[in-house]
């Protein structure tokens, strides 16, 4: 976030310098300072977003006004994820989002300091050296191959408690068909029923061809994506929904 005079001249070593105290900054909200970070993420606040800066410190803070902004910006929202996830899903969500960040700010440098090919070949070969910041908060730096298939393709954990939870938020989360009113077997005229019938906790209205619905695991409604925040992305990534009614009444408990 911090301003770079024009006039000064900037090397591969220098940008690197910058990433590699961004990442750092980025690797202590997400690993040593994980309970100050998630504090910080109340989804009742508006958009948020996690900077890693320069001197290896990190802040959370609302994307900055200025249109547009000195640098990249980080990804948006990420509080309103925090308490529809498990912990450890949600900050390896974060760290995704953060790994494409750091990207984006050095090779803006790049650009903005007229790197050539050799230049921004040699960058990268500098950073690739580097665990990405997912490696390192999943413990996987060592497989990031692996990690990477088995987590945009089966959607699956090695650390998972098991097989048969997935199914189940799969089924009931990532839904564009009608949302149904119970599980069950019942025919053809039950699922017209349901179409007709079908509205959304938050808007009231009634279901619309090709919408995204989610359902939450607490009390069993249904939502637009839309209405609360959540794309068929975010999801993938959610193993137990709670809606921003329950979710309010569990934290006042």
């Amino acid at each position: 976030m911090e301003g770079i005079p024009p006039t000064t001249p900037r090397t591969v070593e220098e940008v690197f310098s910058d990433f590699r105290g961004r990442r750092t900054g980025l690797i202590k909200a997400l690993t040593t300072d994980v309970d100050k970070f998630y504090q910080q993420c109340d989804p009742e606040k508006e958009n948020l977003c996690l900077y890693g800066l320069p001197n290896e410190t990190w802040e959370v803070n609302l994307p900055v006004e200025e249109v547009p902004p000195e640098l990249p910006e980080p990804a948006l929202g990420i509080n309103f994820a925090r308490d529809g996830m498990q912990e450890k899903d949600w900050l390896s969500l974060v760290a995704v989002h953060s790994d494409s960040w750091l990207l984006a700010v050095a090779f803006y440098f790049g650009a903005r300091f007229g790197f050539g090919k050799n230049e921004r070949k040699r960058l990268f070969q500098m950073i690739n050296e580097m665990p990405t910041i997912f490696e390192v908060v999943t413990g996987n730096a060592k497989q990031p191959k692996e990690q990477s298939a088995n987590h945009n393709n089966s959607g699956k954990s090695n650390k998972s408690s098991g097989k048969s939870r997935q199914p189940e938020p799969q089924s009931k989360v990532v839904k564009t068909s009608p949302p149904p009113k119970e599980e069950d077997e019942s025919g053809e005229e039950d699922e017209e029923d349901d179409e007709q019938g079908a509205t959304c906790g938050a808007c009231g209205e009634s279901y619309g061809a090709d919408e995204f619905w989610i359902c939450c695991d607490i009390c069993e409604r249904w939502f637009h994506g839309k209405c609360v925040k959540i794309t068929p992305a975010k999801a993938e990534h959610i193993k137990q929904y709670k809606c921003p009614t329950c979710s309010s009444k569990r934290a006042r408990v």
